[in-house]
């Protein structure tokens, strides 16, 4: 049996391979920034998503904002807005990743579960969101510049 990728290796989907691996390295973090942006906000504001154009950065996405998306690409997010809807913010992490006119779903459970991630990295959210986006930026930037 083979477990080889059956996507396309294509440049438009480098995005993708540089976001999982930014979320692979940054689990802890997330899950801290997660899980302290729900304690400020609930679902009030929306999903966390990160907009990586045009430099890499934390954004709401409104539920509404998604709903809207998913009409507008014939009812294609329809999972996505099942996830949105059954999220446990205190055992998952669930943010959107926007890019290229595409979206893709971080959805991951971490280990410790977010509310001790939150504890354990032990910084204000806004400290916790201004050190991702400069991994992020970073990362970005220096793989975009090698490529």
């Amino acid at each position: 049996m083979m477990f080889a990728s059956t996507q396309s290796q294509s440049p438009n989907d480098e995005w993708r391979r540089q976001l999982n691996r930014f979320v692979k390295e940054n689990q802890q973090e997330l899950a801290a920034l997660s899980w302290g942006l729900w304690l400020e906000n609930g679902d009030g504001k929306g999903t966390i998503g990160i907009d990586l154009q045009p430099t890499p950065h934390f954004v709401y996405c409104p539920k509404e904002a998604i709903e809207q998306f998913n009409t507008t690409v014939e009812n294609r997010l329809q999972e996505i807005l099942g996830i949105v809807k059954h999220h446990k913010p205190e055992v998952e992490v669930l943010m959107l990743a926007i890019a290229k006119d595409q979206v893709k779903l971080i959805y991951f459970e971490p280990e410790p579960a977010p509310p001790s991630c939150y504890e354990r990295v032990g910084k204000d959210v806004d400290t916790v969101l201004e050190h991702l986006e400069q991994v992020l930026s970073k990362q970005f930037n220096a793989e975009q510049s090698a490529q």
